[in-house]
C-alpha cells in the first residue's frame, strides 16, 4: 500500500486534537490532583456537595442535584453515603423530598479541606502563565455556561441523534 493510501485510513484528527478527549483528560488530571491534595477519604463530588450545603444550608436534594449538575438518584446515593459518615443530615419533607444540611462533623471536614483548595488550584493551574490562567478559566466558565443553558432539567443534556441516525425516544 502506498503512503497516501495509508493516510486516507487514518482518522482526520489526532486524539489530542479532539475536545472530548482533552476534556476527559483534564478531568482525570483534576481528580488526580484533588486526591493528591485532599487524600482519598472523599471524592470531588462529595466535596462539591459539602461546599454547596455550606453555602446553601437546608436546600432540598433535588435543588442540590441541579446546583452540582448531577441526576437526582446519584445525588441521593452520595447524600446517603455522606449521612452514613455523619457529615450531613437528611430530613424528610412532605412529598418524599429531603432537606439537607451539614452536621458539625461535616463543617469540620470542610474546614480541614479549605486550605487545600488554594493548593489544588495552584497545582492544576501552575503550568499556565497568570494571563493564561485567567483566559482558561474565562473560557471554561463560558463553555460550561453555554452547555448548561442548552441542557434539560437536572443537568442532563438534551439527547441529540447522530447524523443519519434516528432518535430512540
Amino acid at each position: 500500500m502506498s503512503p497516501a493510501a495509508d493516510k486516507e485510513k487514518e482518522p482526520s484528527m489526532e486524539i489530542y486534537g479532539e475536545p472530548g478527549h482533552l476534556i476527559r483528560r483534564a478531568q482525570q488530571i483534576a481528580v488526580s490532583k484533588f486526591h493528591e491534595v485532599h487524600g482519598r477519604h472523599l471524592t470531588p463530588i462529595q466535596y462539591a456537595i459539602l461546599r454547596t450545603l455550606h453555602q446553601a444550608p437546608g436546600i432540598d436534594q433535588v435543588t442540590l442535584a441541579q446546583l452540582i449538575a448531577l441526576d437526582t438518584s446519584t445525588t441521593a446515593d452520595i447524600a446517603a453515603r455522606l449521612e452514613a459518615k455523619g457529615w450531613i443530615l437528611r430530613e424528610v419533607l412532605p412529598r418524599r423530598q429531603r432537606r439537607l444540611s451539614l452536621t458539625p462533623a461535616g463543617e469540620e471536614v470542610l474546614l480541614e479541606l479549605k486550605p487545600g483548595a488554594d493548593i489544588l488550584y495552584e497545582g492544576i493551574m501552575s503550568s499556565l502563565e497568570p494571563a493564561e490562567q485567567k483566559e482558561f478559566m474565562r473560557l471554561l466558565r463560558k463553555f460550561v455556561h453555554l452547555h448548561d443553558s442548552q441542557s434539560k432539567p437536572e443537568g442532563r443534556p438534551a439527547k441529540a441523534s447522530a447524523p443519519g441516525r434516528r432518535s430512540r425516544t
